[in-house]
C-alpha cells in the first residue's frame, strides 16, 4: 500500500467527466440569471447563433476540464510523512498536508459520481476553514486504501490493541444503532428553516426582476392601468392567496431539501466513534470522534417538541474565527431515546443543567430600544422629512411591534447559561430554542468584559472560545462569572484531553 501512493498519480481517466460537470455547474451558477432571461426570450433569438454560442461554450468547458484533470496529481511523501496535491491550470497550486495533522477523511459520492462510478475523498485538518485536500474521481478500493494510509498516524495515537505484531482491525458494527425514519425527515421538513427558505425565494425573485428589467422595454407596462386594475380587484383575497402560495412553496422546498440531503440517515458505532452515512442522490459518509467534538447543539421549536423530534448539530475543531459549514455535522429528526444514545457515545453521560445564570433586565431594555424603538424613530423621521407617502404604511407598525416584541421577549426569557461540574449549556432563541453544550476541558480560552457603567450593577459578559467556535453570554452576574471562570481555567490546566 505504501508503494502504491509513493509516486504522483492522476485521478481515474473517467474523472474528466466529473471535472466537466463541475466546471459547467460553476459557470452556470454564475450566469443563471442571464440564462433564465434568455429562456423566456427563446423565441425571439436567432437559433443559429444561439446553438453556435452554446457549442463554443461547451467546447471551452471540455478543454478546461481536461486541463484540470491533466494537472491534478497526488502522492504520499514517506520521508516527511506528508500528503501532497498538485493542481491548477495557469495558477499552479501545491498543497502539502502533514499526516499527523489530519483530523478526518471522508468518502462521498454525488449523483454524477455515482453514475460515472467514482468517489470523492476529502481531507480535513484543524488548520483551515475549508477542505484542505479534495480528490474528486477515484475508485472505491483506491479511496479506502488511501483513507487507511492517511489515518494511520491518528490510529497510532489512539489506544490500540496489538496482536502478534499487527494492528487490530477496526471493529464496525454492521447494523446501525440509529436510523432516522422517512417520517421523521418529513416532520423536520415541515417544521424548520422557514425564514431561510423565504429569504432564498425573495432573493431569487429579486434577481430575476433586476435582470429582467434589462431585457424589457421601459414602456412595457402602463402603471396607471395596473393601478386601476389593482383598485378593482379583491386586494385582500390576493394577499391571502399569495400568503398561502408562499407558505406552500416554502414547505415543498424544505421537504425536498431535507429528504434529498438526509435520506436513509444511519448512525453506526465504530471503535467508540460515530459513523454517519446519508443522502439520496449525493451520499456522504463521515466519522465523528467524541474526543474531537467541541460543541454539540440541540435545536427544537414548539412544533418539533409536540412531534417528539429534535435536531443535533456537532461542531468539530477548526481554526476559522467564524463558524463554517465544514465543521458542522447535522443529525436531524432524533427522538429523546436516540438523543440519549448519541450523548452517551459522545459524552459518556447525559448532560444536565446545573446552576443557572440569567441576563440582567438591561439586556431586554437594550433589545427593545435597538429593535423596536429605533426603527420606529427612523420610520417617522423618513416620513416627515424625506417621503411623506411612507405614512400610508403606518398601519403596519403595530404588527411589526407586536411581532418583534414577541421575539425579543421570548429571546430574553430563553437566554440562560447553565453550569454543572462536567458541562456548560448555553440556551438561546425565540422560536428555535438552541442548547449549546461544552465540556470545560475543551475550552481554549475565556474572555470576560465589563463596561464601566455596569460595575455598580455587577454585570458583565463572557465569551468561551473553543476550537469549534465561540459561545457568548452577555450581561450576567459578573461575580458569579468570575468565580466559574477561575474554576474552568483550573480545569483547562489540569485536563489532558486529546481533542485535536
Amino acid at each position: 500500500m505504501e508503494q502504491q501512493f509513493n509516486h504522483p498519480q492522476r485521478q481515474s481517466p473517467i474523472g474528466v467527466l466529473v471535472m466537466f460537470f463541475e466546471t459547467l455547474q460553476q459557470w452556470a451558477r454564475g450566469l443563471w440569471p442571464v440564462l433564465v432571461v434568455y429562456a423566456f426570450k427563446f423565441n425571439e433569438l436567432n437559433k443559429v447563433y444561439l446553438f453556435l454560442g452554446i457549442s463554443v461554450f461547451l467546447l471551452i468547458i471540455v478543454f478546461v476540464a481536461y486541463l484540470k484533470y491533466l494537472n491534478f496529481t497526488f502522492f504520499l511523501e514517506s520521508e516527511n510523512e506528508e500528503f501532497v496535491i498538485n493542481e491548477g491550470i495557469l495558477n499552479k497550486t501545491k498543497t502539502i498536508i502533514q499526516l499527523n495533522k489530519i483530523q478526518q477523511v471522508d468518502i462521498n459520492q454525488s449523483l454524477i459520481q455515482r453514475l460515472i462510478g467514482v468517489y470523492e475523498l476529502n481531507v480535513d485538518t484543524a488548520g483551515s476553514a475549508k477542505k484542505e485536500g479534495k480528490i474528486k474521481a477515484i475508485s472505491h478500493p483506491l479511496a479506502l486504501a488511501l483513507k487507511t494510509r492517511l489515518l494511520e498516524n491518528d490510529r497510532k495515537n489512539q489506544d490500540t490493541v496489538m496482536a502478534e505484531g499487527f494492528l487490530q482491525e477496526e471493529i464496525i458494527d454492521p447494523k446501525p444503532f440509529i436510523k432516522i425514519s422517512f417520517l421523521s425527515l418529513l416532520k423536520v421538513g415541515i417544521t424548520s428553516n422557514y425564514v431561510k427558505t423565504l429569504g432564498l425565494i425573495l432573493a431569487f425573485l429579486a434577481t430575476i426582476y433586476e435582470n429582467g428589467k434589462k431585457f424589457l422595454p421601459e414602456d412595457g407596462f402602463n402603471k396607471e392601468e395596473i393601478g386601476n386594475y389593482i383598485d378593482q380587484s379583491a386586494v385582500i383575497s390576493s394577499i391571502v392567496l399569495v400568503f398561502f402560495l408562499t407558505l406552500s412553496l416554502i414547505l415543498i422546498i424544505n421537504l425536498v431539501r431535507v429528504v434529498f440531503k438526509y435520506f436513509d440517515y444511519q448512525l453506526t458505532k465504530q471503535n467508540g466513534s460515530l459513523l454517519l452515512s446519508f443522502g439520496l442522490l449525493s451520499t456522504k459518509s463521515t466519522i465523528v470522534k467524541p474526543e474531537k467534538v467541541q460543541i454539540v447543539t440541540l435545536s427544537r421549536n414548539y412544533f418539533q417538541k409536540k412531534m417528539n423530534i429534535l435536531e443535533i448539530k456537532i461542531k468539530q475543531a477548526t481554526s476559522s474565527d467564524k463558524e463554517n459549514n465544514k465543521s458542522i455535522i447535522e443529525i436531524p429528526g432524533c427522538d429523546e431515546k436516540e438523543k440519549e444514545a448519541i450523548f452517551k457515545l459522545l459524552f459518556h453521560s447525559i448532560p444536565e443543567k446545573g446552576f443557572v445564570l440569567k441576563p440582567n433586565y438591561r439586556k431586554l431594555v437594550f433589545s427593545i430600544v435597538l429593535f423596536m424603538l429605533l426603527p420606529v424613530i427612523v420610520f417617522f423621521t423618513l416620513a416627515n422629512f424625506i417621503d411623506a407617502t411612507l405614512f400610508d404604511y403606518a398601519f403596519a407598525l403595530p404588527l411589526y411591534l407586536l411581532f418583534v416584541g414577541l421575539i425579543v421577549s421570548f429571546g430574553y426569557k430563553n437566554n440562560r447559561l447553565y453550569i454543572s461540574d462536567d458541562f456548560i449549556i448555553k440556551q438561546s432563541g425565540a422560536w428555535d430554542i438552541d442548547n449549546e453544550i461544552i465540556e470545560p476541558g475543551k475550552i481554549q480560552a475565556i474572555t470576560t468584559s465589563q463596561l464601566f457603567w455596569h460595575k455598580k450593577a455587577d454585570i458583565g459578559s463572557l465569551i468561551i472560545h473553543t476550537a469549534g467556535g465561540d459561545v457568548v453570554f452577555q450581561l450576567g452576574n459578573f461575580t458569579s462569572i468570575k468565580q466559574y471562570v477561575n474554576l474552568w481555567l483550573y480545569r483547562i490546566e489540569t485536563a489532558n484531553n486529546n481533542w485535536m
